[in-house]
């Protein structure tokens, strides 16, 4: 599926995520992940989340922003031991469990799910890398996302080196929201408006001072 955005969409997920979220504490990181989500139009939503009651504001989110997009949307936990967890968690805030759970260590577990449109990682997650690494996400692009940065000191490991080779980075951006927040733009893999390799070249990043909005390019040597 084609990355399309509706700025109608994601304001109706924006809205009715505030109003589901209204008995909790945190502001900022669900509903802004909602309402990507469902703007984007996301038909598969992936949220691979840790098993701290953190992750219970955004399940709320996603599942809003699947209810709006019309997609499926699916959890994937380490194990049985981090699904009990994540759902007792769920159960005490009064949050019903997402239909589908996928259990299992990040190569299992994405490869249960195939064409994923918006991925969503808690980097409080020991294999959250590994996620990163073993997503199936769609062919004609996907939004990755990466939560709960500074825990991981996300900015110095530097994400070109999490994802799978050859993965094609539009635009990035960082965002001190939560506990901070990436936000990976990854183009299709048709190669479509990709930079020829006939010649040597590297990737280099630079991040705007003023904004912390960051941008990546191939520069031939």
């Amino acid at each position: 599926m084609k990355l399309v955005w509706s700025p109608e969409t994601a304001s109706r997920a924006f809205i009715d995520t505030i109003k589901s979220c209204h008995n909790f504490k945190e502001f900022g990181v669900a509903e802004l992940l909602s309402a990507m989500a469902a703007g984007w139009n996301a038909k598969l939503i992936v949220h691979a989340c840790s098993a701290a009651a953190s992750s219970t504001v955004t399940t709320v989110g996603l599942a809003v922003a699947a209810r709006h997009s019309g997609g499926r949307y699916v959890c994937a936990v380490a194990d049985e031991r981090s699904k009990s967890e994540y759902v007792k968690a769920l159960q005490e805030a009064g949050v019903s469990p997402p239909t589908e759970i996928v259990v299992g260590e990040a190569e299992t577990a994405m490869a249960a799910v195939v064409g994923v449109d918006f991925l969503v990682v808690d980097c409080k997650r020991r294999d959250f890398a590994r996620v990163l690494r073993f997503a199936k996400v769609n062919d004609e692009g996907a939004i990755l996302i990466c939560k709960n940065t500074w825990s991981r000191s996300f900015e110095k490991l530097g994400y070109c080196g999490l994802l799978p080779k050859g993965t094609r980075v539009v635009r990035s951006v960082s965002l001190p929201v939560g506990q901070g927040l990436s936000i990976i733009h990854v183009g299709s893999s048709n190669g479509a408006g990709a930079i020829s390799t006939s010649k040597p070249s590297r990737w280099m990043k630079h991040v705007d001072e003023r904004s912390g909005e960051e941008h990546v390019y191939r520069k031939r040597i």
